[in-house]
């Protein structure tokens, strides 16, 4: 596996993205599909209507558990970041930083991990322009 940087960072999951993502969508077309050929058939309305309910169920779970997912990965990241920042400066992170500017924030370096803090608080970089101001790229390969 190539050593992580700006380019290469964004984690990709197969199974979620290319196999279960299109078969919920297949899924829901298809049984929207089947709820319209069943809107003259009285005996398959109900069953049809739902098999689309229940589809789109599924997409909302499975979507869902993946933000979920997310957030509780996001509240680790604040914490272990302002540790980091603490240790490194004796202060905590800027209250100013977005969830998502301290995200971006721990692929920097401890070298540049503080200035970089700090001007991201200051200049509101977004967090794309902090992983772009990153040097020294510091590898997260746990995030799901």
């Amino acid at each position: 596996m190539p050593a992580q940087n700006y380019a290469n960072h964004r984690r990709f999951v197969t199974a979620f993205h290319r196999v279960l993502i299109p078969i919920l969508g297949l899924t829901f077309i298809g049984s929207c599909v089947n709820l319209i050929e069943s809107l003259d058939d009285h005996d398959r309305l109900y069953s049809a209507s739902l098999l689309v309910v229940l589809a789109a169920a599924s997409i909302l779970i499975a979507l869902l558990a993946r933000v979920f997912a997310l957030k509780a990965q996001d509240r680790a990241i604040r914490a272990e970041e302002n540790l980091r920042h603490y240790v490194l400066t004796g202060q905590l992170l800027s209250p100013t930083l977005t969830m998502q500017q301290v995200v971006a924030l721990r692929f920097a370096s401890d070298a540049e991990f503080p200035e970089l803090a700090a001007r991201a608080a200051q200049a509101n970089l977004s967090p794309d322009a902090i992983k772009r101001a990153v040097q020294n790229w510091r590898e997260d390969t746990y995030r799901v």
